[in-house]
């Protein structure tokens, strides 16, 4: 099911459950990154060291730092050699709430202890060290949902110039959820 591009992968992630060790979380929003001929991608410009992940096998995990400070995770997919990924943005915990909390002490609620994509690798102890991780090996396990959720679809948050706006519609997110992060269209800093 992972063997195909990102936009198609994406919608069928939801209501999937991701588990690293005691905590599982249930994934209600994702974004759909299609490698090379995707602007907004990180293999946009092809092969690099960050990027050498998301050539791998699918159901791995490509996981790497955002603005210098926070770890960010996404599930490789397509047939290994195309760089094509599915960034989680947000999630409801469904098991281990308690060592979640742990992890995300200025969570003011329980449906944002892994609402945006930082918030989720931080509430699943997910670090840089897992960048290529099996996701169907311990500490990891990832069951896929048994049918299609209910979705929407939008533009990709803090994404800008061509691989960004109302052109690149791959967000995708279960509607209603409370652990749907808003959305942020990406403001351009001025010079100066």
């Amino acid at each position: 099911m992972l063997e195909r591009p990102a936009r198609e992968v994406a919608p069928l992630l939801l209501g999937a459950v991701l588990t690293r060790g005691v905590i599982s979380v249930r994934i209600t929003e994702v974004e759909a990154y299609l490698g090379e001929t995707d602007p907004g991608s990180h293999a946009f410009r092809g092969r690099t060291p960050r990027t050498v992940t998301m050539y791998g096998p699918p159901g791995h995990l490509y996981a790497y730092f955002s603005y210098g400070m926070h770890v960010c995770a996404n599930i490789v997919c397509s047939p290994e050699g195309t760089a094509s990924a599915v960034l989680l943005r947000g999630g409801e915990i469904v098991a281990g709430l308690d060592e979640a909390r742990s992890r995300r002490l200025t969570s003011k609620t329980d449906a944002d202890l892994a609402r945006g994509p930082a918030r989720l690798t931080k509430a699943l102890g997910i670090e840089l060290g897992d960048d290529g991780a099996d996701l169907n090996r311990a500490p990891f396990d990832l069951e896929l949902p048994a049918r299609l959720a209910a979705w929407a679809t939008g533009p990709r948050t803090g994404v800008s110039g061509l691989g960004g706006g109302v052109d690149y519609p791959w967000r995708f997110w279960v509607p209603g959820e409370a652990s749907v992060s808003p959305y942020r269209r990406h403001v351009a800093k001025r010079a100066g």
